[in-house]
Parts: C-alpha cells; sequence; structure tokens
C-alpha cells in the first residue's frame, strides 16, 4: 500500500485542490476521495503542507520535462515558442496552471511552500535562459539583453498571462494574442 497509496493520493489532492483550492483543502477529503485512511496522508508526506508540495513538484517534474524535450527538438525557435503557446493552452485545460497559481499565493503567506514554488519555478526560467543563450545565433544582435533577462520576461510574461487567464473576464483573446505575438515575432520571414 505505498507507491500506490503514495500516487492516490497525490490524484486526490490535485482533485480536491482544483475543486476546493488551497485554502480550503482538506486532508480528510483528499484521504476519503484517494479511499485511504487519513493517516496515510501524515506517513507518506508528513502533514498536508508536504502534500501539497509533493503534488506542485510531481507535477511540475513531468511538464518541465515535456518543455525540455520540445525546446530540444531540432525546430526553429519560433516554432518551438508557439508550441509553447499551445502547452500553456493544454496546462489550462488540465488544471495545473491553476493549481500553480494556487501554490504561488499559498507561497505569500507559507515561506515552506513559497520556497519550494520559487525553487521549481527556477527550473523553468532556467531552461528559458539555456533557450534563449542556444538560439543567440538565430536571434541576432539582442542589444542590452543577457539572455537570462529575456528568459525572465519571457517567463514571467506567461506567468502573468496565465493570472489573467484565471481570473476569467475578456482578457483571453489579448492574452494568448499577445504571448503568440512574440512567436511571430521570432519568424524569419516577418
Amino acid at each position: 500500500m505505498t507507491a500506490g497509496t503514495r500516487d492516490r493520493l497525490i490524484g486526490a489532492a490535485r482533485e480536491c485542490l482544483l475543486t476546493d483550492g488551497h485554502a480550503q483543502l482538506s486532508t480528510r477529503r483528499v484521504a476519503d476521495r484517494a479511499g485511504v485512511p487519513l493517516s496515510q496522508i501524515h506517513y507518506h508526506f508528513g502533514s498536508r503542507q508536504g502534500l501539497v508540495l509533493a503534488l506542485l513538484t510531481h507535477e511540475n517534474t513531468q511538464l518541465l520535462a515535456r518543455q525540455a524535450a520540445m525546446y530540444g527538438a531540432d525546430a526553429p525557435l519560433w516554432q518551438r515558442y508557439d508550441q509553447a503557446c499551445d502547452f500553456l493552452e493544454e496546462d489550462l485545460a488540465s488544471g495545473y496552471v491553476r493549481m500553480l497559481q494556487e501554490m504561488i499565493a499559498a507561497g505569500w503567506s507559507d515561506a515552506a511552500i513559497g520556497a519550494e514554488v520559487t525553487r521549481l519555478l527556477r527550473g523553468w526560467f532556467d531552461l528559458l535562459e539555456q533557450v534563449v543563450t542556444e538560439a543567440a545565433d538565430e536571434l541576432g544582435d539582442l542589444g542590452p539583453f543577457r539572455p537570462r533577462t529575456i528568459a525572465t520576461l519571457v517567463g514571467l510574461g506567461f506567468m502573468g498571462g496565465e493570472s489573467m487567464l484565471l481570473l476569467g473576464g475578456d482578457w483571453t483573446d489579448d492574452v494568448l494574442t499577445a504571448l503568440r505575438a512574440v512567436g511571430a515575432f521570432l519568424r524569419p520571414d516577418r
């Protein structure tokens, strides 16, 4: 009842987090949904906080590996960037973006969650920096921008866009159009 139980708890925590949000996440509800005793959360994760951090790490690891494979492909940068925009739409539909934003918000008042979210997000920004560094010839003169600066701007553009998309309203077209415009700008035939 170890690896299977752990996986069931992570899956149940994901469902509960997406349904109830971080503030209302109940370990009892997670255990009930997973069909295991409440004590299993403490056995596998130590606490509610340990459970949500394990969930975020699990999801983040899978998606970061997907991004690394996509950016490592032998394709022009603009095509890989367009694929990243497609992935954003997939990640919105799957609930990952909401889960990440919930954890960012939780990190504002919980230092341990904040530190782990920061560590995980650094992986995304480091990947973007590597992409920009490798694409320097394709990009041409970067002017006053270093690869890390461009990676930070692009990463923050996506994160800010994610926040606005989750708020709803009439942001969807503006955000997705703006993000996709960067890909269009990267095309050599623009």
